[in-house]
């Protein structure tokens, strides 16, 4: 009997180590089938500015998870400026870039082999030329030998070269002050300039806190809108995630047309600006991307043509040559 009982006990204890080896082997083959699937998913390094329509889609957190069920990874990357954005592109550190309309021309007049590959709706009210409500400057013209802060390089060179041309005034009429926006806040706060060509949230932000006006905003004088740009050997070879990039931004653009409330709360922490600021921004504008087209890259070309009969590229840039935009 007590054999028997012996007998039955190692039975009992070889039974349970086989089940337990056996949990064990399939919770490290489930591990280690995870770890594969995490391994397999394809790193897509995106480049944006705080406000644009990839901070809205990082900060909404959607459209990562869209991108990884197609099999992508998104990593997101934070610059101050666009020429920031093509230096990045241009090294290989990202594989798009969301830049203002004028980074992009800049580039490619110094080589850089770019492609276009979505541009955004308008966002010509909320971008413009700010004076004080004090200011006895009423009109363009009335710029003539004052002080303009701008960011060279950045849609407000382009803006305020075009506005100056539409009143009939040139370059050498304005003194240009070059400085990043920031600086060109607190100098126009100050007082160290008269003028300040800039784009939203920078205008609301001073209409709403600097007694600030627009003189004129970019309607009739530029569409600044968002270009979302690739390196051409990537876009080329990437089809797809363009593809999934420019479907799953437009959706989270649609959603920030519909739900204004949750993005005003989601900007203002983004921003580190009052709801109030953001607010104007948002309202002001029609958010938007589509695949890049013909439309689009003739308005590239009238800012790429207008640059180079300024000497401000050095070579002449055909913006057709970096797409075949239909």
């Amino acid at each position: 009997m007590n054999k028997k009982k012996r007998r039955f006990k190692k039975i009992l204890i070889s039974l349970v180590l086989v089940f337990w080896a056996a949990i064990a082997v399939y919770g490290f083959k489930q591990t280690d089938a995870g770890a594969a699937t995490s391994s397999d998913l394809q790193t897509v390094t995106i480049g944006y500015q705080k406000g644009d329509p990839f901070d809205i889609a990082k900060e909404r957190g959607e459209f990562s998870k869209k991108m990884q069920a197609k099999g992508y990874k998104v990593v997101w990357k934070e610059f101050q400026d666009g020429n920031s954005l093509m230096q990045a592109l241009k090294a290989g550190s990202i594989n798009y870039a969301r830049t203002g309309d004028t980074p992009p021309v800049s580039a490619l007049s110094t080589g850089t082999k770019l492609t276009y590959v979505a541009a955004g709706s308008s966002k010509a009210k909320g971008s413009g030329i700010l004076v004080k409500k004090s200011s006895s400057i009423d009109s363009i013209k009335a710029l003539k030998g004052k002080k303009v802060a701008y960011t060279k390089g950045t849609s407000s060179q382009y803006m305020l070269l075009a506005a100056l041309k539409k009143a009939g005034l040139s370059v050498s009429d304005i003194t240009w002050v070059n400085m990043d926006q920031s600086s060109a806040s607190v100098a126009f706060s100050k007082g160290k300039v008269d003028a300040w060509a800039t784009w939203d949230p920078y205008t609301s932000q001073a209409e709403l806190t600097q007694n600030a006006k627009l003189l004129t905003n970019g309607v009739g004088i530029t569409n600044n809108r968002d270009y979302v740009l690739a390196m051409q050997s990537y876009a080329k070879s990437h089809t797809d995630v363009s593809k999934y990039l420019i479907k799953y931004l437009e959706e989270d653009m649609q959603w920030a047309n519909k739900n204004h409330n949750e993005l005003i709360t989601m900007m203002s922490k983004s921003l580190k600006v009052s709801k109030a600021v953001v607010k104007k921004m948002v309202e002001r504008r029609t958010y938007g991307i589509s695949a890049m087209n013909s439309t689009y890259a003739k308005e590239e070309q009238q800012i790429a043509d207008l640059f180079y009969s300024e000497n401000l590229i050095e070579n002449k840039v055909k913006i057709e040559d970096s797409g075949d935009y239909k």
